[in-house]
């Protein structure tokens, strides 16, 4: 009677109200799984978490200048304030022709928006040092590093250039508006302007300045208004309409007029309808493409934004807004690679969950499994229900922590129902059974949750980037088991009050056969549905409970009770016996030695032979990317010289492993696609990609050895070429492995000693190093023109209109825009190619 009255006092007070409440729990329980698995399908997903550090960039432009200048007048200023701002980690700068790159990066720590607003403080105190002629204030941004391309579509055929652009724009323009993009780019392709090439001899026997020929087509190419007129009782706009509608207008401007002769501008120039100077070129499989690159907005999910590009692919194949004749080819599908990556998760956690269910059939038995097997899935739609507010998202770590987490998912609902059994075996109703097992165990299992989550806790403060990379593992530990523990005492207690019945034999688990094949063929019925609204996912988890119900009616059972009545009973026996002979005389005494023996064997072992250590191991690649590097200031025809030839080395390299390369895509333009350029072109560079099939095709070769041949066979055999092999990155972007800074007031000096490193490096023949690279532009070359402002003034010039004459000439000016239907192209003013490229001129 004392044991009762003592049961009696014990309860756990939110156990005591989620019994009180059973339909609100149930209720609870219901939301929790619609919410839960809407959050799961809601979520983004990507391959690893995307790791953002606060950097802000600072760009200026300055035209006319050389990269000195833009240094000493520019970037030290803004770097010298920059350097006081709170949270800095680093500072990076880049001085270019015309314009200046300061980027400030912070600690993890510091929340964008104060960066910013540092950045600008500095830029603002920076001002007063600043060449007075800006054009515009250096303007500040953030840096998203996390907007990548997650696909190129290219398109090409038996069209022409102008027709190819076309198509690409109609795809640009059906992109852009997905919520999901930032900014779609066009590869391969020249942009049409309107070129005014100015003869130099006309020019200066006619006694003309680029000034009059500027002010000609520009005060002619114009539409205005001119204000209202009152007709009658009625207003009307007056309109002046003077734009170009077509080239032979532009020739047919009078640019001079004196003594009875008119100059038009055919008189001294040829207008030409042309493109500008390329700066990308694209080639697929060697053949010319144009290629639509697709980046996409940093957080939003990929799956949602590559099927909305196949949508609008698929449209414009039905409507025939791209020809049935045209090749569109994808390559860098990021979502075919993270589609299969987290297929194979999602399949290793739906099997882990079986497997799990399996294990507490065999100890538990059919109905204590299903009552603990519960805890599983509400615990984790609970997860996805949290993770979801704090805006996570579905990536490897994430799944690979919900997979950790299985085993221990279970552990406070094991307890709680043989608990709960065992007040019922005492002869308490199962409602109060609930109540009194709960009681006595929560503070309990509260502190085994409690001391598991401690564990990881220190996980979530790690550092770096590596730090930031990581953290979705022990959050997404945490977020679990919390879940698996408020499912334990609120929702197992309600279900297991709910569903034992008084006085059962819990240890009987012939299931009814009948039942057990009806509900096999409702689950199969569920599954079929939902295969055919293509949730994969649901319908084979229903698929093989239904497998599971089924096998167990049929035979399950006996083995299930030969498993837990005749082995458990004979391995408890067993282990009684050795317990006891174990703990007879001083055998505790040698036991003990022995193990605190092979402790010490175990860490001599580990000093004499340490393991290799790879935080992040390389799997063998999906894809390969060669990326090649001239010296700045190679025009953009000798870059593609080099890279033809490079292109057919490689085509020769890879004949013996054509079955598994699904397309080698080469752009002329683009450099390392894992670092970031802010602008200025890169015609020095180029980036090949070879991509393989899936992995279940490439009957067994191994893409790591086709890296490591590239690597042998094309690096340091292109003189004046910087080649480097990267394969697509497993892990978060931390930078090269082994970085070596050299410092100090001297640039040459500077210069002299890195190469000298890299020599000598590359002489001791390192195991492990693919190639170094030494991260200095030494900008392009230059030719120095100073002004002798004696002469200048017998003349009546100053040094920037001399500079401005110069630049014009040679680089071009845009003096108006020509509108041709919808768009409109710039007008460039320059010399004919027969003087621009003429140094006496």
């Amino acid at each position: 009677m004392s044991e009762i009255k003592k049961d009696k006092a014990r309860e756990f007070k939110l156990t005591s109200w989620a019994l009180k409440n059973r339909n609100t729990v149930f209720l609870l329980s219901l939301i929790i799984a619609v919410f839960g698995f809407m959050s799961y399908r809601g979520m983004p997903k990507e391959l690893f978490p995307e790791v953002v550090f606060p950097t802000i960039l600072v760009q200026t432009i300055y035209p006319g200048n050389s990269p000195i200048d833009i240094e000493n007048l520019i970037t030290r200023p803004i770097e010298k304030e920059a350097e006081d701002v709170k949270g800095l980690k680093q500072i990076t700068s880049t001085s270019l022709q015309d314009a200046s790159m300061v980027m400030v990066e912070f600690n993890a720590n510091v929340p964008l928006r104060e960066a910013l607003q540092e950045v600008k403080d500095a830029v603002d105190r920076a001002k007063s040092e600043l060449p007075t002629d800006l054009l515009t204030d250096p303007f500040v941004t953030d840096v998203d590093f996390s907007e990548f391309p997650i696909i190129n579509i290219n398109l090409s055929g038996d069209f022409s250039l102008e027709e190819l652009k076309a198509y690409a724009e109609y795809l640009e323009d059906m992109i852009e508006p997905i919520t999901e993009i930032s900014k779609v780019q066009i590869q391969g392709v020249e942009e049409r302007e309107i070129f005014i090439e100015v003869d130099l001899i006309q020019m200066e026997s006619l006694g003309l300045s680029f000034q009059d020929i500027e002010n000609a087509v520009s005060w002619e190419n114009v539409s205005m208004s001119g204000g209202d007129i009152r007709l009658g009782k009625m207003r009307r706009s007056i309109r002046i309409v003077g734009e170009f509608e077509q080239i032979k207008e532009i020739e047919n401007i009078v640019v001079k007029r004196e003594l009875g002769r008119t100059v038009y501008l055919r008189d001294v120039a040829n207008v030409v309808d042309g493109y500008a100077e390329p700066t990308s070129m694209a080639r697929l499989d060697g053949h010319p493409v144009v290629s639509v690159q697709v980046i996409k907005k940093g957080g939003e999910n990929l799956l949602n934004a590559t099927d909305k590009i196949f949508e609008v692919l698929d449209k414009a194949k039905e409507t025939g807004a791209i020809p049935a004749t045209m090749s569109v080819t994808l390559t860098n599908d990021q979502s075919d690679i993270i589609r299969k990556q987290l297929s194979n998760l999602e399949n290793s956690l739906i099997l882990g969950v079986l497997f799990v269910v399996l294990v507490l059939f065999y100890f538990l038995g059919t109905r204590n499994a299903l009552f603990v097997g519960l805890a599983i899935p509400l615990s984790m739609l609970t997860s996805f229900m949290v993770l979801n507010i704090i805006n996570y998202q579905i990536n490897m770590i994430v799944l690979f922590a919900l997979i950790l987490a299985l085993g221990m998912l279970v552990d406070n609902a094991i307890v709680v129902v043989e608990n709960i059994y065992r007040f019922v075996d005492k002869g308490h109703k199962p409602l109060e059974a609930a109540r009194l097992a709960v009681g006595e165990i929560a503070i309990p299992i509260i502190a085994s949750t409690a001391t598991t989550l401690a564990a990881f806790l220190p996980l979530a403060f790690w550092g770096g980037i590596t730090g930031e990379f990581m953290k979705n593992l022990p959050v997404t530990l945490i977020v679990v088991l919390t879940s698996s523990l408020f499912v334990a005492l609120v929702i197992i207690p309600v279900v297991s009050a709910t569903f034992i019945k008084h006085g059962e034999n819990r240890h009987d688990n012939t299931p009814n056969k009948r039942k057990a094949n009806r509900l096999a063929l409702i689950l199969v019925g569920l599954a079929a549905i939902l295969y055919i609204a293509k949730w994969f996912a649901i319908a084979n988890i229903l698929s093989l409970i239904a497998l599971i119900v089924f096998l167990n009616a049929l035979f399950f059972y006996k083995v299930e009770r030969w498993f837990r009545d005749v082995f458990l009973t004979r391995l408890e026996n067993l282990y009684s016996r050795t317990l006891n002979y174990a703990l007879k005389g001083w055998r505790p005494v040698w036991f003990f030695i022995g193990t605190f023996g092979l402790l010490i064997f175990s860490v001599l072992l580990f000093l004499v032979r340490q393991p290799e250590v790879k935080f992040f191991p390389t799997n063998e690649p999906s894809y390969i990317n060669i990326i090649a590097e001239l010296p700045i200031g190679t025009d953009i025809s000798a870059t593609d010289s080099v890279i033809n030839k490079i292109e057919n080395d490689l085509d020769s390299l890879l004949v013996p492993y054509k079955s598994i390369v699904k397309s080698v895509l080469t752009t002329i333009g683009q450099g390392d696609p894992d670092e970031w350029s802010a602008f200025g072109d890169q015609v020095n560079k180029a980036l090949t990609t070879i991509s393989f099939v899936d992995f279940k095709d490439r009957e067994g070769i191994n893409t790591a050895s086709i890296m490591s041949m590239l690597n042998s066979e094309l690096l340091n055999q292109y003189p004046g070429v910087d080649l480097s092999i990267t394969q697509n990155l497993m892990g978060p972007q931390a930078g090269k492995a082994i970085n070596i800074e050299i410092t100090g007031p001297d640039f040459e000096k500077l210069t002299t000693y890195a190469d000298s490193i890299e020599a000598h490096i590359n002489a001791q023949n390192i195991q492990g190093i693919e190639g170094l690279k030494i991260d200095l532009d030494v900008g392009k070359p230059e030719l120095l023109v100073k002004i002798d402002r004696d002469k200048a003034r017998r003349f009546g010039l100053s040094t920037m209109q001399i500079a401005s004459t110069i630049r014009t000439s040679l680089f071009g000016k845009e003096i108006s825009r020509f509108k041709d239907g919808e768009e409109d192209f710039p007008i460039q003013l320059r010399y004919k190619d027969e003087y621009r490229y003429h140094l006496p001129t």
